[in-house]
C-alpha cells in the first residue's frame, strides 16, 4: 500500500526491511528458487526428529529408574520403530506425491471426517513441536550458564519463537540456509561424542554385556518377567517423542525440489539413519559412562561433562560448542512446526474445515496467516507452561501418534482393497500393518501413562479444535446451499444466449459489429467465475441503471493460494480457467448488443492486484464506474466476518482513498 504521494507507508517500509521484497509468481523459475534439495530438506524438516535425541532418550532412560541396563532393549526397539515408520512413510509419499501427509491419507483412504481429526491432532502436535523445541533449546543453553541466569530462560524462549516467526515470513529457504552450519556442527559434535565414548570405553563393553545380563536376571526376580517387560515398554513409550518429526517430509512435499518423490525418499533416509544412530549411540553412551540425572542439567550435558572431565579448557570449549549446537538446533527443530503446521492448516482450509484465509499466501509466497497463528499460539503456550520441558513433554507425542495410527490404518485399508492391482501388495500391507501395530501400541500406552499427568489437556484441546472444525464446515456447507439458489441465473443466462444465437443466426458476426467508444459510460464489474453471484450483480446493474452503460468490462483475478501454488501447470490452468469464465460474460453482453471485454490476472493478494489494475482500466475508460457484489448473510456476526473475506468492502476502502468511484451491490442469501 502507498500513501497519496505514492510513497510506501512506514508499515510497508518496515515490513520490507524485516520480511523482504515481494516475490513474483510470474517468474518462470520461482518454484526452483523456493524448493529445497534433499540435504536442505533434511535440515529444515529433519531437525525436529534429530533433536528429539536431546530429550527422547533421556525420558526413556530415566523412566527405567534403578534398571538402566534395560535401556539397551529400549534403544533396540526405538531403532526398529524408526525404520518401520520411515518405511511406511515411503509408501505414503509414493501414493500421495503432492503431499498432505497424515491428513490427506486419512481423508482420502478412510473418510474426510477422520482426516479432519488427524489434521487437528497434527496441528496441535506441530504447535507443541515449536514450543517444546524452543523450550528444550533454552534448557540446553542454560545448562551451561550460571544458575543465577535461569530467570532469563523464559524471555529467551519467547524471543526465539518470535525470531523464527520473522524468518519463516521471509520464506522457507531463507529460514533454513542460515541454520545449515549449526546443523552440521550438531552432527559432527554428537557423532564425535558417541564414537569417542565407544572407543574410550571399548574395554568396558564386555563388562556392559555382563552387567546387562545380570540386570535382566535381577529385574526379572524383583519385578517378575511380566513386570520387567512392562518397565521396558513403559520406558519405550515415554521416549515416544523420539519418533515425532518423521512424518514431516510427507507433509512438506510442496517445498521439495523436483522430482519430489525421489527427493522426499532421500530426505527420509537421511532422517531415519541419522536419528537411529544418534539415539542408540546416546543411550548406550549413558550406560558406558554411568551418567545420572543432575538438577538443572540435561542428561546429554551430564554425558558431555563426564566424557571431557580430563580435557581441561579444551573440554569446556567442546561442551560449550556441543550444547550451543543443541540449543540452536532445537530452535531449528521448531521449523518443522512452522513448515508442517501452516501446510496442514492450508489443506484443511481448502477443504473448508478451517477459515479460507489460512490457505492464502503473502507476497513472499508463504502461508502468512498459518505461520502467525502457529507462532502466536506457541508463545501463549510457552508463557502458560513457563517453558517447562517436563510439562510440555507430557502434552507432547500423544497427537502425533493419533495421526500415525490413522495414516497406517488408511494405508492398510488401501492395500487390502487394491490387492488385485498390486502384485506386491502383501509386502506393502505388512510394512503398514507393522507400523499400525507399533504406533497404535505407543498411542494407547502414552495416553494411559500421561492422561492423569496432564495428557488430558492435549486431548481436550484437540477435541475442542475438532469441534470448531465441524462448526466451520457446517457453516460453509450452509453457505454453499444458500448460494445454490442463485445457480438458476446461470441456466437462464445460457438459455438466453442460445435463443439470441438462434434468432440472429450467427452470434459471432453480430458481436463483431459492436463498436467501442471508450468515452461512453462504462460499468466495470468484479466477478469470481461465471456464477449466480456474478450474474446477480450484473442483472442488478442492468435493472437499476437502465441503458446508462454502453460498455461493460469484466474483471476477474484468480487467487493463487496454497492449493494452486504447486507448479507452473497449476498456475497456467488457473489463468485459462478465469479467462474462459470472463469470456462467457463478454459473450452474454455482446449477445445483448453491448460492448464488453474482459481483464484477467492472477495474484496472491486480490485486493492489491485490484488496486493495481483499476488505474489502467480508468486510463482506457475514463467514464468508468466500478461495481462489486457482496454477500449479505441473514445474520452478520463475528463468526461470518471471520470465515468470509468481505473483499468488496476492502476494495471499496482502498478505492475511496484514491478517489476511484465504486458501488457495492448487496447479494442477500
Amino acid at each position: 500500500m502507498t500513501d497519496d504521494n505514492s510513497r510506501p507507508s512506514l508499515y510497508h517500509r518496515l515490513r520490507k526491511l524485516v520480511v523482504g521484497d515481494a516475490r513474483s509468481i510470474s517468474d518462470p523459475g520461482i518454484f526452483h528458487k523456493l524448493s529445497l534439495i534433499a540435504f536442505f530438506a533434511w535440515v529444515g524438516l529433519g531437525a525436529d526428529g534429530l533433536t528429539s535425541s536431546c530429550y527422547g532418550p533421556e525420558e526413556a532412560f530415566l523412566a527405567l529408574g534403578r534398571h538402566p541396563h534395560l535401556s539397551i532393549f529400549v534403544a533396540l526397539g526405538t531403532v526398529i520403530t524408526i525404520f518401520v515408520i520411515s518405511a511406511s512413510y515411503h509408501q505414503i509419499i509414493e501414493l500421495f506425491p503432492t503431499g498432505g501427509g497424515g491428513y490427506l491419507v486419512a481423508s482420502k483412504l478412510i473418510s474426510p471426517s477422520v482426516g479432519m481429526v488427524a489434521g487437528s491432532a497434527l496441528l496441535i502436535d506441530y504447535l507443541l513441536t515449536i514450543t517444546l523445541s524452543v523450550a528444550s533449546g533454552a534448557d540446553a543453553l542454560f545448562s551451561f550458564l550460571p544458575a543465577y541466569m535461569l530467570p532469563y530462560k523464559l524471555p529467551v524462549a519467547v524471543w526465539g519463537v518470535s525470531l523464527l516467526i520473522i524468518l519463516n515470513l521471509r520464506g522457507v529457504k531463507e529460514s533454513v540456509l542460515p541454520l545449515v552450519p549449526i546443523f552440521l556442527i550438531f552432527i559432527v559434535t554428537h557423532a564425535f561424542a558417541i564414537i569417542y565414548t565407544f572407543a574410550s570405553q571399548a574395554g568396558n563393553i564386555p563388562v556392559l554385556v555382563n552387567a546387562t545380563a545380570t540386570e535382566i536376571s535381577a529385574s526379572s526376580s524383583e519385578l517378575g518377567f511380566a513386570g520387567m517387560i512392562f518397565l521396558i515398554l513403559r520406558a519405550y513409550s515415554m521416549g515416544a517423542g523420539t519418533f515425532t518429526g518423521i512424518e514431516a517430509v510427507s507433509n512438506g512435499m510442496s517445498i521439495l525440489r523436483e522430482p519430489k518423490v525421489q527427493t522426499a525418499k532421500r530426505t527420509m533416509n537421511y532422517m531415519a539413519t541419522s536419528l537411529a544412530l544418534v539415539v542408540a549411540g546416546l543411550m548406550i553412551s549413558y550406560l558406558l559412562l554411568g551418567v545420572h540425572h543432575v538438577r538443572g542439567k540435561t542428561l546429554n550435558a551430564v554425558l558431555f561433562d563426564s566424557m571431557t572431565a580430563g580435557w581441561g579448557s579444551a573440554g569446556v570449549i567442546f561442551v560449550l560448542v556441543t550444547l550451543l549446537s543443541e540449543a540452536v538446533l532445537l530452535f531449528v527443530a521448531a521449523q518443522t512446526g512452522f513448515l508442517g503446521g501452516p501446510a496442514i492448516l492450508a489443506n484443511m482450509a481448502l477443504d473448508r474445515w478451517a477459515p479460507g484465509r489460512f490457505a492464502s499466501l503473502n507476497d513472499r509466497l508463504v502461508t502468512q496467516n498459518g505461520i502467525l497463528i502457529m507462532g502466536i499460539g506457541s508463545i501463549v503456550l510457552m508463557i502458560y507452561s513457563g517453558g517447562s520441558v517436563k510439562f510440555l513433554v507430557i502434552l507432547y507425542s500423544i497427537n502425533v501418534f493419533v495421526t500415525f495410527s490413522l495414516s497406517q490404518l488408511g494405508m492398510v485399508r488401501h492395500w487390502w482393497q487394491s490387492r488385485s492391482k498390486f502384485p506386491h501388495w502383501r509386502k506393502k500391507l505388512m510394512i503398514n500393518g507393522i507400523g499400525l501395530v507399533l504406533t497404535s501400541f505407543i498411542l494407547v500406552t502414552v495416553v494411559v501413562l500421561k492422561f492423569n499427568e496432564g495428557g488430558w489437556i492435549t486431548i481436550f484441546i484437540t477435541g475442542s479444535l475438532v469441534f470448531l472444525a465441524v462448526i466451520i464446515r457446517r457453516h460453509y456447507n450452509k453457505t454453499r446451499k444458500l448460494l445454490r439458489r442463485l445457480n438458476g441465473l446461470v441456466e437462464v443466462a445460457e438459455a438466453e444466449m442460445k435463443n439470441i444465437e438462434i434468432k440472429q443466426g450467427n452470434g459471432e458476426k453480430t458481436a463483431a459489429k459492436i463498436q467501442c467508444n471508450p468515452k461512453d459510460k462504462t460499468a466495470v464489474l468484479f466477478v469470481n467465475g461465471f456464477t449466480g453471484t456474478g450474474l446477480h450483480t450484473l442483472f442488478n446493474i442492468v435493472r437499476l441503471f437502465q441503458g446508462m452503460y454502453r460498455n461493460f468490462v469484466f474483471v476477474q483475478i484468480g487467487l493463487v493460494d496454497s492449493g494452486v501454488f504447486k507448479g507452473t501447470e497449476e498456475l497456467s490452468a488457473l489463468r485459462t480457467h478465469i479467462q474462459k469464465d470472463c469470456e462467457r460474460y463478454v459473450e452474454y453482453m455482446r449477445a445483448h448488443g453491448r460492448y464488453a471485454e474482459s481483464v484477467t490476472s492472477i495474484a496472491v493478494d486480490v485486493i492489491e492486484e485490484t488496486v493495481q489494475l483499476a488505474p489502467k482500466i480508468l486510463e482506457r475508460f475514463p467514464n468508468a464506474i466500478f461495481f462489486a457484489g457482496q454477500l449479505v448473510f441473514p445474520e452478520d456476526t463475528f463468526f461470518t466476518r471471520w470465515l468470509h473475506n468481505y473483499s468488496a468492502f476492502a476494495i471499496q476502502r482502498r478505492f475511496y482513498h484514491r478517489g476511484i468511484p465504486i458501488v457495492i451491490l448487496p447479494i442477500r442469501v
